[in-house]
């Protein structure tokens, strides 16, 4: 499993990052959970919009570019939402509502990922 880290504040996000690549996996996304645990980001690459629609729970929606900067948070996405394509994302990640703040996101942070 791969692991997030915010190298802006230097901290651990996520210990359970799960890239999305395939058509498939990209188009399934969060559906097939019932809820998502606190430390999941699911991370779905060539991506810069989303929706929620058929999802059961309220999501937190990271969007950054290929260099995994931040370029716009949204958060406690309701199932049924579309956010519109974020200007400069190439990507999105996914996780739990409440993890932006939990972890103190904010827009200009340096991500970046380990194995």
């Amino acid at each position: 499993m791969l692991k997030l880290f915010n190298k802006t504040t230097n901290r651990l996000i996520s210990g359970e990052l799960q890239p999305a690549e395939s058509f498939l996996d990209r188009g399934i996304g969060l559906l097939k959970f019932k809820k998502i645990e606190p430390e999941y980001v699911l991370w779905i690459k060539r991506c810069n919009s989303i929706h929620t629609f058929f999802m059961r729970f309220t999501i937190d929606c990271v969007f950054v570019d290929t260099n995994l900067v931040i370029k716009s948070l949204h958060q406690q996405v309701k199932p049924w939402s579309f956010i519109w394509p974020q200007w400069g994302a190439t990507s999105v990640l996914e996780m739990s509502a409440g993890a932006i703040e939990r972890w103190q996101l904010k827009k200009g942070d340096q991500l970046y990922v380990v194995s």
